[in-house]
């Protein structure tokens, strides 16, 4: 009888090209990512070197990191993003590489262009030097992040030395209350093990909760597996997963597709497969959430005070420091404080899905007068979504303006810079210190917590808002 495999070890085995006895595998990447902001330097290294891209048809380039997100008709003003995109384009270009670059149609995040595309495909593994490539693990891909100079050896190998994860499962059964979204699941969980809880492992996610969960709910919930630690998450695919693919304009077609479903029916945990460790959680016990602290896991249900630092599972040495940072108080309720600014997109929650749910909260209702929103879709595509479902028209009827996509404030890279001491309600992934711009002070949040933010001017619990 063969040994039982979980999902992490079918995919992860089928693409050993060779295991380096007490070293790391030899791993073949089916699809690499580029951007600007990691792949110039591993041109440039690469070509000092006198090495060529070697499958060039598996790398897929776009420009999002840096990029403005209004006006990208114009020339980009700033010196050092112009420089990057300009290398993009120039690099691609040189090896006949895929380069969705500024004004190109399907240009958008990388990790939200990819899915629509149908370039994400179960059993695969996918790299990009982006962090939350682990995005794509939603369709049952081992996708992890890389370094430059990891880059630079996928372009010039196709292939990968990493040394193979342990594996955790958390599993959500049960079903979820009104107004809880899988941001909402993913910070609870973050905020249960720590954001260091799942340091050195590839997670697996299962469960009724991930079942009934959209293709898009799932990617926002393996994006923020980094911010547990985790090296990456995956869910296993299923009908949902084959219904997502099945006419995007790259993915296979007719009986490729239909041979390639049979196989991707294989991927699942068999039944006794060995984990190294599992937590188990009730649905029932989320609530909507918001981040207080400087790192994911410092999140709490809306509804619940700001606990004390021997509540909180690790950084109890920065925790003072991180409330100071914020401005707030032990035994504080969130309810209530003041917002300034409301970020809605990135890899997180970029996609249409999250457009929907911001929109169904501010339908009818009026922006705060005291809050910038900026509304950035992750793609062409989902920016002609939200115009042919009319909910443009319910945002500038709100009095919200769509912006163009790209990362923006996520990591403010560009213009959209949160002020310092000003406060963010963010539906992107990470909170740390400076990240929406040096002194921003952010708060993680769904797109409904955003979406009630920014209608009343403070932190607000949505479910008032919900029928």
């Amino acid at each position: 009888m063969s040994e039982s495999k979980s999902l992490f070890d079918k995919v992860w085995d089928a693409h050993v090209v060779k295991s380096i006895e007490d070293g790391p595998d030899v791993l073949f990447i089916d699809r690499h990512f580029i951007h600007e902001v990691t792949s110039p330097v591993a041109f440039l290294s690469m070509e000092q070197r006198g090495l060529n891209v070697l499958h060039p048809n598996r790398t897929f380039a776009t420009a999002d990191h840096n990029t403005p997100t209004i006006n990208q008709h114009l020339p980009v003003a700033d010196a050092l993003s112009a420089n990057q995109l300009s290398a993009l384009e120039k690099n691609t270009g040189k090896y006949g590489i895929s380069h969705w670059g500024l004004g190109h149609y399907k240009n958008g995040i990388v990790h939200v262009v990819g899915p629509e595309n149908g370039i994400t495909l179960p059993g695969m593994t996918i790299v990009c030097g982006d962090s939350h490539t682990s995005t794509h693990g939603a369709f049952g891909a081992i996708a992890f992040g890389i370094g430059t100079s990891e880059v630079e050896m996928v372009l010039t190998s196709q292939c990968i030395m990493q040394q193979k994860a342990k594996k955790m499962r958390i599993v959500i059964n049960g079903k979820v209350s009104e107004g809880v979204l899988p941001k909402d699941v993913i910070l609870y969980v973050i905020a249960k093990i720590s954001a260091s809880g799942a340091t050195g492992y590839f997670v697996e996610y299962a469960g009724e909760v991930f079942e009934n969960m959209s293709m898009e709910g799932r990617m926002t919930v393996c994006n923020m597996s980094i911010e547990m630690g985790a090296r990456g998450g995956m869910i296993a695919p299923d009908q949902k997963t084959f219904d997502y693919i099945q006419g995007k304009e790259l993915a296979p077609k007719g009986a490729d597709f239909d041979r390639l479903v049979e196989y991707w029916k294989t991927l699942k945990t068999d039944e006794g497969a060995q984990f190294d460790i599992e937590y188990v959680y009730d649905a029932s016990d989320i609530e909507p959430m918001i981040t207080y602290g400087t790192n994911p896991g410092m999140g709490i249900a809306i509804s619940k005070p700001i606990p004390r630092p021997d509540d909180v599972l690790d950084g109890k040495a920065s925790y003072a420091k991180s409330l100071d940072y914020m401005g707030f108080n032990v035994g504080e309720s969130m309810i209530g404080k003041k917002v300034d600014y409301v970020f809605l997109g990135s890899c997180t929650n970029g996609r249409i899905e999250d457009f929907r749910q911001f929109a169904s909260v501010v339908k009818g209702r009026k922006k705060a007068d005291n809050v910038i929103a900026w509304l950035v879709p992750g793609s062409h595509v989902v920016e002609d979504q939200i115009k042919a479902e009319g909910i443009y028209d319910i945002l500038i009827n709100a009095g919200f303006e769509l912006r163009q996509p790209g990362c923006s404030a996520c990591l403010a890279m560009n213009d959209d810079k949160v002020p310092a001491g000003k406060y963010a309600v963010s539906t992107s992934n990470r909170n740390f210190e400076g990240r929406q711009g040096p002194g921003a002070r952010t708060m993680l949040a769904s797109p409904l917590v955003a979406a009630a933010a920014a209608v009343t001017g403070e932190v607000t619990d949505p479910r008032i808002f919900l029928n």
